[in-house]
């Protein structure tokens, strides 16, 4: 095996907007190992790749063959990637991997009908658990805060009234019945809901607030932390997480002047890049991705201020 057949989105834009591509190098979202591979041949003198999922690193055979000991490979969640550091780069490329879409007993997509998984680790609450067992107002915050769902509370209703759903065809199908259809280029009906349901499995933003902050802590002066992510929830946690270790002003116009902090991260890339349009004919899953970059100063680290960085969060009911 040469290469994985996984072409990483945006590998181009980071290995231009980030070389030389040197020194030891953090991939924290190993998936099918793309990101990892691009590194190594770029000139990465070592890459140590982590994964939630235990199988991705199970299926990582042939590719420690190939690369040896410039490989290091660890089943991890990336809020621990500091554990492994220091290092002169990190990548993350956020959400659902390509191999866990393309695996319908994973759970994680509406055009395979598969049980109602969605957990990357394979631990903790199912999704079916959540919409079988949660209260009609917590599926509704769930939609709504984590999806962006307008259509929240009508689904959350239908889908109370369909329990209990097993599958992630009864669960779209639900979805489905409580939405118009599709005009042709727009997405799936059952897209944010199925959103949503994954970050909350998968805690993906009390995830991506510590993974920032441990890549925060893990570089070099110098080095540069690259994110890829997929939904506009994400891009604004990084958009403003990058704003503020900049030294930027606060994320409220309302809250009180601060003294000038000195900046954490100096910004590679002034604007979120996007794919351009070839790459997204060649791999249509990259048409929603947006990468930001910052490079790592000799400044102390600090942790992230959820509220300033606009994490969601669900609002405290009783009818949980």
């Amino acid at each position: 095996m040469d290469r994985p057949a996984h072409v990483p989105v945006l590998i181009g834009a980071i290995l231009r907007l980030c070389a030389p591509i040197r020194g030891d190098w953090m991939d924290g979202t190993f998936g099918a190992g793309g990101y990892s591979a691009s590194l190594l041949d770029a000139g990465a003198a070592r890459v140590t790749a982590l994964d939630r999922d235990p199988t991705a690193i199970a299926a990582a055979g042939a590719m420690q063959a190939r690369y040896g000991d410039r490989l290091r490979l660890v089943e991890a969640t990336f809020d621990r990637l500091d554990a492994f550091g220091p290092f002169d780069g990190v990548v993350l490329d956020l959400g659902v991997s390509s191999m866990q879409l393309d695996r319908a007993e994973r759970g994680f997509s509406f055009l395979r009908d598969g049980p109602l998984d969605m957990r990357m680790g394979g631990e903790g609450p199912t999704a079916a658990d959540i919409v079988n067992t949660a209260a009609e107002g917590r599926l509704a915050d769930i939609l709504y805060h984590y999806g962006e769902e307008r259509a929240a509370r009508r689904i959350a209703r239908a889908i109370v009234a369909a329990r209990p759903l097993a599958t992630t065809g009864q669960l779209a199908a639900v979805v489905e019945s409580c939405l118009p259809r599709p005009k042709p280029g727009q997405s799936h009906p059952a897209t944010r809901s199925f959103q949503a349901l994954r970050i909350a499995v998968n805690d993906e933003f009390g995830q991506l607030l510590a993974g920032l902050a441990a890549a925060e802590r893990a570089l070099r002066p110098g080095g540069h932390l690259a994110v890829v992510t997929f939904h506009s929830l994400e891009d604004r946690i990084v958009k403003r997480f990058f704003a503020e270790a900049a030294g930027g002003p606060a994320a409220s116009r309302h809250a009180p002047e601060a003294a000038p902090r000195p900046a954490r991260f100096e910004p590679v890339t002034r604007r979120a890049v996007a794919p351009e349009a070839a790459e997204i004919a060649a791999n249509p899953r990259a048409r929603s991705a947006l990468l930001r970059i910052g490079r790592r100063t000799a400044a102390p680290a600090a942790l992230p201020d959820p509220t300033a960085l606009a994490v969601p969060r669900l609002p405290d009911r009783k009818d949980r």
